[in-house]
């Protein structure tokens, strides 16, 4: 809906891009079919679970071995890992009674109804998660969610197909203080949205691959907070040039393609909102903490990208421009957790169990996963063609990939 309809509506600007997200995942809820193993389960219920990972090829991401530990609700009855020692390890983590060199003999034997896909790395995503959803499974996925939109997509159809979720590990999506800032921002702190500015760690990875591995944290949080994008024009530079085809390459980890070491994008959003994204190997002394800032016609919010986040806010006008605590920041009191990851995975897990129980999308769901991934590749498809590109990608294999070469 653009801009003027929402003002024919009626509809308060800053109001209006909840409203839509709320409408988006009413239609998908009620479009998703209900399973047998959803039908049969209630709070109490405990639902059998299993770990996939790959020791040594992504290993276990982050906690997602342990995320189904110590809850009343699952079982974990088994983990995969084709690594022996590693396997043996994970299974002591996870305090799995059951090890498998294979994960789908592992999905055939045991039979979950919940399933861990683990790897940091990215390119065995698709096929651990489309056999578990195969097997009858819902799926909490490590981030990025797939190396393509052609992946995500048959992930997507097989999860609706047979009524089943999937939620994805962009674990700053449900910090308390992040959905308080969403719940100020919707009640007007920051006046009418204009802008989100964004930076990635720009380490090593500077460029493509910290576009991809950090990126996709950021662009899920531009989702949550302004709706889809619509369109994205990029500069994607190496030692200076624009990049070609030519340069595409393999990440450090195992994520996709990638590209690039000088990146700056800019994304349009409804009402004219603004986004962008850099990262540059040059400002790797000078960038500061990674994260994003959230600017209104009234103030600034800032999220320091972290587990758990910080969040801050800046008046328009304030003397001394200086950051403050986010008002009531229900975290600023808090006892720190001892493991940071454990408790935002627990966050994660409960919210996908609770949209099994009430037959809807996860807060973080697969189709979030899938659109902070086609943020990525709308940015390599704008800078490798010189020109603007229209969300959603009709393209839906990786931009970077052979099979595109024409």
């Amino acid at each position: 809906m653009p801009a003027q309809s929402a003002k024919r509506n009626g509809l308060p600007r800053r109001r209006f891009l909840a409203h839509s997200a709320g409408l988006a995942v009413a239609a998908t809820t009620l479009a998703l079919p209900s399973t047998a193993a959803e039908e049969a389960s209630a709070p109490s219920r405990r639902y059998r679970a299993a770990i996939i990972g790959h020791t040594g090829k992504g290993n276990y991401g982050h906690g997602l071995d342990v995320c189904f530990n110590d809850r009343d609700d699952v079982e974990v009855v088994a983990v995969a890992d084709p690594d022996a020692a590693g396997r043996a390890k994970a299974a002591q983590r996870a305090k799995a009674p059951r090890q498998y060199a294979d994960f789908r003999e592992m999905l055939a034997q045991e039979k979950p109804q919940l399933v861990s896909v683990a790897p940091r790395w990215t390119d065995q995503h698709h096929a651990m998660a489309l056999a578990a959803l195969q097997a009858g499974a819902h799926v909490y996925s490590e981030k990025p969610f797939t190396t393509s939109l052609a992946e995500a997509d048959e992930l997507l159809a097989a999860a609706a197909k047979a009524g089943l979720r999937i939620a994805v590990a962009h674990q700053m999506r449900l910090a308390p203080n992040v959905l308080h800032l969403k719940k100020l921002m919707d009640a007007g702190l920051l006046g009418e949205p204009r802008e989100m500015r964004s930076h990635g760690k720009q380490d090593r990875r500077a460029g493509g691959e910290d576009l991809m591995v950090l990126g996709v944290h950021l662009f899920n949080l531009m989702h949550f907070f302004a709706g889809e994008a619509l369109w994205c024009s990029a500069r994607v530079l190496h030692q200076g040039r624009a990049v070609t085809l030519a340069d595409a390459r393999p990440a450090s980890e195992n994520i996709g393609l990638v590209a690039g070491d000088d990146i700056s994008a800019e994304f349009g959003f409804a009402n004219d909102v603004r986004a962008s994204f850099t990262s540059r190997a040059k400002d790797r002394e000078s960038a500061g903490p990674w994260g994003i800032e959230l600017a209104g016609s009234k103030g600034t919010a800032r999220i320091a990208a972290d587990i758990p986040p910080k969040t801050f806010v800046r008046k328009s006008g304030a003397a001394d421009g200086a950051w403050e605590p986010l008002p009531d920041d229900p975290t600023l009191n808090a006892q720190p957790d001892k493991d940071p990851f454990a408790a935002a995975n627990r966050r994660m897990v409960d919210e996908l169990l609770a949209a099994v129980r009430e037959k809807r999308e996860p807060a973080c769901s697969g189709r979030d996963g899938m659109k902070a991934v086609e943020m990525v590749m709308a940015v390599y498809h704008a800078g490798v063609s010189g020109a603007r590109v229209q969300l959603p990608l009709a393209q839906r294999e990786h931009p970077l990939a052979p099979a595109t070469k024409q």
